[in-house]
């Protein structure tokens, strides 16, 4: 399978989709820690994780899926929903939790 295919996979398997630096529980930089808290304030547990510095493919694979060029990306019921100013501002604004209130 390659890297798109894989991807492609995971965001259409697992309806919150996160591609991060790190793991939920160790994430390696502060916009990833910031998605994983703004996720879990919104009641999300069931955050399916990717480590992109585990895996070179995908790290570079994500970006260029999705055409965006930064870590993390957030993708929700197959959906890109965007890098972590977009979540946070989503999140402020109320936008965010409404696509977890169906």
């Amino acid at each position: 399978m390659n890297v798109e295919d894989l991807i492609e996979q995971q965001i259409t398997t697992h309806p919150v989709v996160l591609y991060m630096k790190g793991t939920p529980d160790q994430p390696q930089c502060g916009f990833s820690a910031n998605a994983v808290n703004i996720l879990q304030a919104c009641g999300v547990d069931n955050i399916y994780a990717v480590d992109v510095l585990a895996d070179p493919e995908i790290r570079q694979g994500i970006k260029d899926y999705s055409n965006w060029p930064t870590i993390p990306q957030l993708y929700v019921n197959g959906e890109f929903i965007g890098g972590s100013d977009i979540v946070t501002e989503m999140y402020q604004s109320g936008e965010l939790q409404k696509l977890f209130e169906n």
